[in-house]
């Protein structure tokens, strides 16, 4: 009897294990994991455990000998640290995909640039429309411009064989470019008090992984260890220090069988999906409705953001996106009908991830962080269940009369 309860046992822990693998092998189970730690923060936050949720993130955490120590609260260690190996990885999609993949030539590039651009400029003029007579509040234009990739693409797959194929590719390149713009603007606007000695170590550390990566150095090591020296340079310069993440990943090599980009790539993408990212979610979603009432809905942030994400994106998107194909700038989706690509489009409005990230750089101080993340969730969530429900309903190229 007890060996028949061992092995009935051995076999469930075996189905559960074999549904978990299942479960990550989806598309969709990066989205997936992010909305339920972005809903246990919530739940956290909004309940007897809230002190323990802001003690956890208060908590110093310090790391480092001698004159050279780090000492941070736990939050700026994930949205500082972790989220610089988040952008390694995106820098090696972006390297990946500009030389091997989807943005590799001039025609595949033309169409999701358009739309990103579109999809970056027409909400931060809105976000500019709502908050022009506050310049405290006005840091925050960026914050409607990003579209997170994990989310959009993953309510995406949740249509399954509905959407051609070629839309999930239009949204991968548009949502990389997305990106890459969202890189430059955190360089540029977000950088402040510059410190001399600190970038003159950062670029020294620069100038070695081009060395490397000049003189074919496969091995990953050597570029992990000096892209560490090149974080804490960023970290002390001003320079924010997840840059050194994307110049790191721009450094690693792409040539050759089990190239070294490959390699890192394949090996960063579940810690970044399942770890890092629901971490970030769970550390910079918690939001107290405790006092908040109707005033925080007429916010000039909130009404930036929130309709900067919602309206902003899919009219920067698709409005850009229209004007390429009939130019002919860009080509129309293989397969795809104008009610979806108009559904991809909203789409573009889940903004989560990287918007919150860049609402942390923009108000530093936490003044408009409640208005920040309430715009961030209500634009993302209005932009997921409109895009999902108008490429639910829209019927396929094959299918019209």
């Amino acid at each position: 009897m007890s060996q028949e309860k061992h092995s009935h046992d051995h076999a469930a822990g075996g189905g559960m294990l074999a549904a978990l693998h299942a479960f990550l092998r989806l598309e969709s189970a990066g989205g997936i994991i992010l909305v339920a730690t972005m809903l246990l923060a919530l739940v956290a936050v909004n309940s007897p455990l809230a002190m323990l949720y802001q003690g956890l993130l208060d908590a110093r955490v310090i790391i480092g000998f001698g004159p050279l120590v780090i000492d941070k609260a736990f939050l700026l260690w994930i949205n500082d640290g972790l989220m610089a190996v988040f952008f390694l990885l995106v820098a090696l999609e972006i390297k990946r995909e500009v030389l091997e993949g989807e943005l590799s030539t001039p025609q595949q590039i033309a169409l999701p640039a358009f739309a990103a651009v579109g999809g970056m400029a027409v909400p931060a003029l809105l976000y500019a429309g709502f908050t022009w007579h506050d310049p405290l509040a006005l840091r925050g234009w960026a914050i409607p411009s990003a579209t997170d990739i994990a989310f959009s693409l993953g309510v995406l797959s949740l249509l399954g064989r509905r959407v051609p194929l070629s839309l999930r590719i239009f949204l991968t390149a548009l949502a990389i470019i997305d990106d890459l713009g969202a890189i430059l603007i955190i360089a540029f606007f977000y950088s402040h008090d510059l410190s001399v000695a600190a970038l003159g170590g950062g670029g020294a550390a620069v100038a070695v992984l081009i060395l490397f990566n000049r003189y074919r150095v496969v091995r990953l090591t050597p570029y992990l260890l000096v892209g560490a020296v090149l974080w804490v340079c960023l970290l002390k310069s001003g320079i924010h220090a997840t840059i050194a993440g994307v110049v790191v990943g721009l450094c690693i090599p792409l040539r050759g069988a089990g190239a070294p980009l490959h390699r890192l790539e394949h090996g960063l993408h579940p810690w970044v999906a399942y770890g890092i990212l629901p971490l970030f979610a769970f550390a910079n979603s918690g939001l107290s409705f405790a006092g908040m009432n109707v005033a925080a809905l007429v916010d000039p942030v909130f009404l930036g953001i929130a309709v900067g994400l919602f309206v902003g994106k899919q009219v920067g998107v698709f409005g850009l996106s229209w004007l390429a194909i009939r130019l002919r700038l860009g080509a129309m989706p293989t397969g795809a009908t104008w009610r979806q690509m108009y559904g991809v489009c909203i789409l573009t409005g889940i903004g989560f991830t990287m918007s919150l990230f860049i609402g942390g750089l923009a108000f530093p101080d936490g003044n408009a962080m409640v208005e920040t993340k309430l715009g961030v969730i209500a634009g993302s969530v209005a932009s997921a269940l409109t895009g999902w429900a108008l490429l639910a309903s829209a019927p396929g190229k094959d299918n019209q009369a």
